[in-house]
């Protein structure tokens, strides 16, 4: 009786995991959506540089400045900048292979699986809403500023002295509730209208900017970065490093543009070409800031809260104040856009995944937007700015992504050594796809055979031995296995994930000197051995071949510092930090065990490659006849294509 229950017990163990980690499969054209494609690069491009300048270029940069770095804010920026990048690259090369809505939850669903996907969207889901509610709180303190605290003194009056308990702010923000239910409606206008306001918003912020280095170039006063006044690093190169951590936060918003991907009009070239172009514009945008702010005052006069106006307003410049409001408000604007666009495309990938309530999945006929997900969107923004105080709001939303850039680093590396079955290519909008190129006049009795060779060839596993071990390795494979189903990489990106977490609280402990320093030393060695150990043998395993597609460099080295950088950063989170998000993870869980996993497309969907694996005429026919119905309606000049055509 017991072995019968460890039976029963066994077979229920794997079936939840099965499901737990059964992947999305991408079918059919990719490039089919409700959607409507109006995006361009240049409209993503503003996308991304719009939801990354906000706040920080007129808050952090003096922050960083006066207390963390000084001068040396600049090569904070410049490290933040390349650490981000990382991630940025990681995520161009999904956007650009899967060009669907959900970003880094997409990306986590069809490399590492379902659960670890829902685990990522709903943390994407979480950074959002808090992010947009963030801005909007930041958008309404300014204003009050600038009206000389009018607005907080008649909220006071009208509370009656009542204050609120912590983590909720002292009093309601209204109006910051009221904006985030304002942009919601603009929205719900439509993507290339939103995207149009965003657009000139973002480049008023960047003449606004521009406006700033130029002046701070003007009056620069080079002693500034002397010794005299405490050199260029007065925090020494710790310092910069410190900062580089803090203005991290500042790039947060790229992954907004993956979000997109369903809106793009050609989201394979204009995904990549918007991330690298938006993270070197933010980059050089901060720097240059960082640079003319140091250089006009020195870092000590520097005001933390209020750092460009007061700056020139030391020097003589007062009309710049004014200017400078307007940048900060467009620029705090455009990432309360980013937040609230990203929000309902989220939950609508999760929605028509399955995972999620159907009706978050429903997009608007007319407007061709998820209408309902940006009025539910809109009303939990406004409700947490309405309450909640901007402090707690910043620490809360960073734990989400950086999980989500470790997660989408790792699946790359993953995804890059796994043997591909390479489905039909999706045509582009517009542009016929190879499949239905029509034959040239000269063509003679063997294009035929070319055409279907070429079918083949985009069916075909192209990299046959992508996953395995180089030749050369070959002698490792009693330890790390052949590598046929990319599993050997797998585990090594997961042994190397441990030791990233591992060795962050070792390197701390021991250089708090916790650890006796020989035994602490000792183990930091031998998790340093371990984490470029795995990575090192990761490049014993064959890659997949290029597909012409962006790719990012230096697979896996690339990514793997991504993972460390994004795990390091986690435990700077405070303790109260890690305990909500484990309040919103149980949350979260539950609605998956007990709605998502059973409601999963992927639970009843056929094997994406099933049409390799068919062993019979009828079940190649029913397989093909929707592809090559669609193929040869492309154009009148593409030969009719039938099963008998195709090489098995």
């Amino acid at each position: 009786m017991p072995s019968v229950r460890r039976m029963i017990l066994g077979h229920v163990v794997s079936g939840l995991c099965t499901k737990m980690n059964r992947t999305k499969k991408l079918q059919g054209d990719l490039l089919e959506t409700p959607m409507k494609r109006c995006l361009s690069t240049f409209d993503i491009t503003l996308l991304g540089v719009g939801h990354m300048v906000g706040a920080g270029i007129y808050v952090l940069t003096g922050a960083v400045a006066h207390n963390t770095a000084g001068p040396g804010v600049i090569l904070s920026f410049l490290f933040a900048g390349v650490a981000s990048l990382f991630a940025a690259l990681c995520y161009a090369e999904f956007g650009s292979r899967v060009p669907k809505a959900g970003s880094a939850y997409v990306y986590t669903y069809i490399t590492v699986g379902e659960f670890w996907a829902f685990v990522i969207g709903w943390n994407i889901i979480l950074e959002h809403m808090i992010g947009a509610a963030s801005v909007a709180r930041a958008w309404s303190g300014y204003v009050d500023s600038l009206a000389g605290g009018a607005i907080s003194n008649y909220t006071r009056y009208m509370m009656h002295g009542y204050t609120m308990a912590e983590p909720l702010g002292h009093y309601p923000d209204f109006l910051a509730a009221g904006l985030c239910l304002a942009y919601a409606m603009l929205l719900a206008l439509g993507v290339k209208c939103s995207a149009t306001v965003n657009s000139l918003l973002t480049i008023v912020n960047l003449a606004v900017m521009a406006l700033v280095i130029g002046l701070g170039i003007s009056y620069a006063k080079l002693s500034n970065w002397s010794s005299e006044n405490g050199g260029f690093l007065p925090f020494g190169f710790t310092g910069v490093l410190t900062g580089a951590a803090t203005c991290f936060y500042a790039f947060v918003g790229f992954d907004s543009i993956a979000t997109s991907g369903e809106e793009a009009r050609d989201p394979g070239r204009s995904i990549p070409r918007a991330t690298l172009l938006s993270m070197a514009i933010v980059t050089m945008g901060y720097v240059l800031v960082g640079a003319a702010l140091t250089l006009i005052v020195p870092y000590y006069n520097i005001n933390p809260t209020a750092a460009l106006p007061e700056a020139f307003s030391s020097r003589g410049i007062y009309w710049a104040k004014y200017a400078i409001s307007v940048g900060a408000l467009c620029g705090m604007t455009t990432t309360l856009f980013g937040s609230l666009f990203s929000l309902p495309r989220i939950m609508y990938a999760m929605a028509n995944d399955g995972l999620l309530f159907g009706f978050l999945g429903h997009v608007n006929e007319r407007t061709q937007v998820p209408v309902l997900n940006l009025a539910i969107s809109g009303v939990l923004s406004a409700l947490i700015a309405l309450l909640f105080d901007l402090q707690h709001l910043v620490e809360f939303m960073s734990i989400g992504t950086f999980l989500s850039y470790s997660i989408v680093s790792a699946s790359v590396i993953v995804l890059r050594y796994r043997p591909e079955k390479v489905t039909p290519a999706p045509s582009n909008a517009g542009t016929p796809s190879t499949l239905a190129s029509p034959p040239t006049e000269s063509a003679d009795s063997n294009s035929d055979c070319n055409s279907v060779t070429s079918i083949e060839s985009k069916l075909l596993d192209l990299s046959e031995g992508t996953g395995k071990l180089k030749p050369r390795y070959a002698w490792m494979a009693k330890f790390l296995g052949d590598g046929k189903s990319g599993m050997g990489v797998t585990g090594l990106v997961l042994l190397y994930i441990g030791g990233c977490i591992s060795l962050t609280p070792l390197v701390l402990l021991t250089h708090m000197r916790i650890f006796p320093m020989g035994c602490g030393y000792f183990t930091v060695t031998y998790m340093v051995i371990l984490t470029v150990g795995s990575l090192l043998m990761i490049c014993a395993y064959q890659q997949n071949p290029p597909t012409g597609e962006f790719r990012v460099p230096m697979v896996p080295l690339v990514p793997a510092l991504s993972i460390l950088f994004n795990v390091g950063l986690m435990y700077h989170l405070s303790l109260l930090t890690w305990l909500r998000f484990l309040v919103w993870m149980i949350f979260g869980i539950l609605i998956y065990f007990l709605f998502g996993i059973h409601y999963s497309k992927e639970s009843t969907s056929p094997d994406s490659y099933s049409v390799l694996m068919a062993t019979s005429e009828a079940e190649r026919g029913a397989k093909w006849s929707a592809t090559l119905q669609r193929v040869n309606q492309k154009s009148d000049k593409v030969p009719i294509l039938n099963d008998d055509d195709l090489v098995h």
